[in-house]
């Protein structure tokens, strides 16, 4: 284990996420990352643009030498929230195929644009590589 999960007493499970997470080692930040490919190109569609997210963040991780399993925290800022919700099972599929049973701290937040207009969601990814 690279982490230790923290959940205090009584509270209810997270699904998919942790409340927080204590890591020591050294830490890499991944800007927020969208779903286009090494052109520019975006993919069509919120799924298919979320999978291309996940896997542009894990190739920035790679450089690092850091993998899916040392992410710590995540933020998803995401243009449509009902487009997100209603396709909340092949959003929980995708994330297992690519980034596997990682559960970090993570927020979700809808907001109004992205700076890339073709943009439907954004992530930010912090992972700690343990010493």
């Amino acid at each position: 284990m690279t982490h230790t999960t923290l959940l205090p007493p009584g509270w209810p499970r997270p699904k998919g996420y942790a409340n927080g997470i204590l890591a020591k080692g050294s830490m890499v930040f991944v800007a927020g990352i969208v779903g286009w490919d090494t052109e520019g190109r975006f993919e069509d569609g919120f799924l298919a643009q979320f999978r291309k997210t996940l896997e542009n963040t894990v190739a920035i991780l790679a450089e690092a030498d850091a993998e899916p399993v040392h992410i710590t925290r995540m933020t998803w800022y995401l243009t449509d929230r009902k487009v997100y919700l209603a396709n909340l099972e092949a959003v929980g599929q995708i994330y297992k195929e690519v980034l596997g049973r990682v559960f970090p701290a993570m927020a979700v937040v809808e907001v109004s644009a992205l700076m890339e207009s073709d943009a439907l969601l954004e992530i930010e990814t912090t992972a700690v590589i343990p010493d």
